[in-house]
């Protein structure tokens, strides 16, 4: 089993930036690649970002693409999201999601956080 435990959400101005963090335990954190989705009210929850195992490849959802970067150290057991230049349409709740490889899809992925929530104000 692995746990995901996000943080780092909160209330923002449009234009400000939020760091989103990803801490893991109960296995090896390196053996996952890790993705974040997100969900707003009343609509189905999307895909934003994704890194492979090594943290060599990494993938964006085109609406964050230049604005949000995805990281990883695995020393630390931990996956980012820097969130910049946010708009009030990046508002929801953000969850960080562990899997057999990076995708656009849901599928992929074995284990799944709690979510954060990020609100962005006009």
């Amino acid at each position: 089993q692995v746990q995901l435990v996000e943080s780092g959400g909160g209330l923002v101005q449009a234009g400000g930036s939020l760091r989103l963090s990803c801490a893991a335990s109960g296995r090896t954190f390196s053996t996952y690649a890790m993705g974040w989705f997100r969900q707003a009210p009343g609509k189905e929850r999307e895909f934003v970002a994704a890194i492979s195992w090594s943290g060599g490849g990494t993938y964006y959802a085109d609406s964050v693409k230049g604005r949000f970067t995805i990281s990883r150290d695995n020393a630390k057991n931990t996956v980012y999201l820097q969130m910049n230049s946010l708009k009030p349409e990046d508002t929801a709740v953000y969850y960080c999601a562990a899997g057999v490889r990076p995708s656009r899809t849901s599928s992929p992925y074995d284990y799944w956080g709690q979510g954060t929530q990020v609100t962005v104000s006009s």
